[in-house]
C-alpha cells in the first residue's frame, strides 16, 4: 500500500504554524529587508531632525527605535525557530515513511523472487546458481553495512 508523504505531512500542519511558515517565508524576502532598510532610514532622518525639529519624537541614542528592532528581532526568530522545528519533523516523518517503504518494497521482492523461483523450480529450469550469487551479494551488502544487518534482524 502505498504511503502519500505529502498527506500525511500535511496533517501535522497546525494553523500556528501555517502563520508562522508565512511570516517566515515574508521576512526572508528581499522586499521585507528593502522594506526595513526603508523603514528605518526614514525613523533616523526624520529623528535627526532633517526633516524639522518639530516632528522629532526619538532623540539620539533613539531608545524607543532600538525597543523596536529588539522586539522585531525577537518575534521575527520565534517564528523562524517554529518554522524550523515543523520543518525538522517533516524531514523526520519523510524518513520514517522512505524507510516503511523501502521495507514494503524488500518484503515485496522477497515475495516475488520466492514466486519466480516456484514457477522456475515447475518448469523443471535450474535457479540456484542465481539464487546462490544474490546470497552472496546480500552477504556482501551487509558486510559493507553491518547497521542493515541489525535491522533486518530486529523487525
Amino acid at each position: 500500500m502505498a504511503i502519500n508523504k505529502n498527506a500525511e505531512i500535511k496533517k501535522l500542519h497546525t494553523f500556528g504554524d501555517k502563520i508562522a511558515d508565512t511570516i517566515t517565508a515574508i521576512a526572508g524576502s528581499m522586499t521585507f529587508l528593502w522594506l526595513n532598510v526603508i523603514w528605518f532610514t526614514a525613523w533616523l532622518l526624520l529623528n535627526l531632525g532633517v526633516f524639522g525639529d518639530n516632528l522629532v519624537f526619538d532623540e539620539f541614542p533613539f531608545g524607543l527605535l532600538t525597543m523596536i528592532v529588539s522586539l522585531e528581532a525577537i518575534i521575527l526568530s520565534t517564528f523562524v525557530l517554529v518554522s524550523q522545528r515543523r520543518e525538522s519533523e517533516t524531514s523526520e516523518l519523510r524518513s520514517e515513511l522512505d524507510y516503511r517503504t523501502d521495507l514494503q518494497t524488500e518484503a515485496d521482492i522477497r515475495a516475488m523472487l520466492g514466486m519466480l523461483e516456484r514457477v522456475a523450480k515447475k518448469q523443471g529450469i535450474d535457479v540456484s546458481d542465481l539464487v546462490g550469487n544474490m546470497k552472496t551479494e546480500d552477504k556482501k551488502i551487509l558486510k559493507m553495512y553491518p547497521e542493515a544487518q541489525r535491522e533486518d534482524q530486529s523487525a
